[in-house]
This record gives structure tokens, sequence and C-alpha cells, in this order.
């Protein structure tokens, strides 16, 4: 490994870049290379089996490239598929955004009391609980697939009386004496305000990208393998369908405006 190698990102969409775009913020002098599998999206709704094996497709695709470090920027990947990844890489360090929402999570909650949302997936495979369970025997945790957040998301549909309606409905079952929310899909920072309207001022959001970020920050440092100085080409984005819907919905993941021409389609 050399310090000048980008740091591998991949996803089964744009939701990855979220966690992009907070990886960008806290490692400005890194290079990064984004995979987002949209041909198969969304992984939420796949066996374990498929998200497995999507996985290691994807992760070999960026390795094969020359990566210094992986991240799922996936919340479903992370929560099936980032054990096999350790070990299919061993070579390579691997982040997901699991351990990293929890830890944060149990940081952050006076009571132990802790929500989840995020993909049918990753609260019916219950990787969040077992984390957050793991860090903290005593916490109480309840979890809510919110599949409407991932459509408003990608719609554009971020703020108003209909992402508060759905975010309202969604959250006001789950909260009943808790007092933070893990978001366990990397959708939904892009809902901050309408789940925060909706949570209230007592509860505490967790969002993971922020501190996936974070970690990986930290692991960087821990092994000396942080880039000290701008790259040249800072950031490289590929898809495997529809480069220009990647783009457009993209752009709003991501914070910048995207250019169809300058995102790779490759076949898995």
């Amino acid at each position: 490994m050399n310090a000048t190698l980008p740091i591998g990102v991949f996803d089964s969409g744009v939701g990855g870049l979220t966690v992009l775009r907070a990886l960008r913020q806290a490692l400005p002098d890194e290079s990064f290379l984004y995979l987002g599998d949209t041909a198969r999206l969304p992984y939420g709704t796949k066996s374990p089996e498929t998200i497995v094996r999507y996985a290691r497709q994807a992760a070999r695709v960026l390795v094969d490239r020359g990566i210094k470090l992986l991240v799922v920027a996936c919340n479903t990947a992370s929560a099936v598929a980032l054990e096999d990844l350790r070990a299919t890489f061993p070579q390579l360090g691997v982040v997901g955004v699991v351990e990293p929402g929890a830890r944060a999570a149990c940081a952050a909650s006076r009571s132990g009391h802790i929500a989840v949302i995020g993909t049918e997936s990753t609260v019916r495979g219950g990787a969040y609980t077992r984390a957050i369970t793991g860090l903290r025997p005593d916490a109480v945790v309840v979890a809510q697939p919110s599949p409407l957040l991932v459509a408003l998301a990608e719609e554009g549909w971020t703020e108003g009386p209909i992402a508060t309606a759905i975010a309202r409905a969604y959250l006001d079952p789950l909260l009943a004496g808790v007092d933070t929310l893990v978001l366990g899909c990397t959708h939904f920072p892009l809902l901050l305000v309408p789940i925060r309207e909706a949570a209230g001022a007592l509860v505490t959001v967790v969002d993971s990208a922020a501190t996936t970020a974070a970690t990986t920050a930290e692991m960087l440092a821990g092994c000396g393998m942080l880039h000290h100085t701008p790259p040249a080409r800072p950031m490289r984005l590929m898809a495997t369908d529809n480069r220009e819907r990647f783009a457009r919905v993209g752009s709003r993941f991501l914070g910048i405006e995207l250019d169809p021409a300058d995102v790779e389609l490759i076949d898995l």
C-alpha cells in the first residue's frame, strides 16, 4: 500500500455519495474512487446471499484499480457483507457505516433507548441492534424500515409538508422514550430537516455518513496512510447503469453539480 492511492467507496447507487461528501470534507487531501451499482439497486430488498455476491463484485473492481482503503458506503452491504469483504480482502482495511454509527449512538444516548431507521434488509438483519448492544449491553434498540424516505430523497422532496408528514408517520410510533435516532440509510442525511422536525428537539440524530468519515480518517492516521497534499484528480465516479440519472440525482447527494460525461459506465 502507498498513501497516494485513492480511497475506494461503493454503494448500491447514489446514496453513498452522502458518505463520499462527508469523506471529502473530512479528508480534503485524499482522492476517491466511487462505484454506484445502479443497475442492481436497491440492495435492501435482496437476499443476504445476493447482497454478499454483489458487494464482492463491486469491491473487486475497486481493489483491482488500486485503492488503499475500502469504505462500504451502503448500510445494507455493511450490515450483511462486511465480514465477508474483510475475509475476502485481508490485505485491505474495510470500513462500513454501521459500526461508526452505532458507536456514535452509544456515546450520544443518555438513557440507552435508541431508535434506528433504515432499509428493510438493514432493519431485518439487526446489524445496528447487534452493534449497539455489543457496545452498550443495557441499550434498548427499536428499529423501523422507512422505504418511502429513500424515494423522497431520490426525487428531491427533501423538505416541506409531504416529507415531514412521511417522516412523522415512521417516527411517531417509534420514538416513545427514545433519546437518540440513528439514520441507518445513506439517503437520509438529505432529509435531516423533516426528520429533526418529526423527532423533536429532545432526540439526538446520528448521521452515519459523518461518523464513517471520522472513522476512516482515524484508521488512515493510525497506519500512517494519510495523504498530505491535494491530489491532481480528487474524485473519479463509476456507475453500472444510467449515468445521466446518476449525475442528476447524485448532484443533490454530493452537493456539487455532476456531468454525466464524468461518470464512467462499467459492467460488473
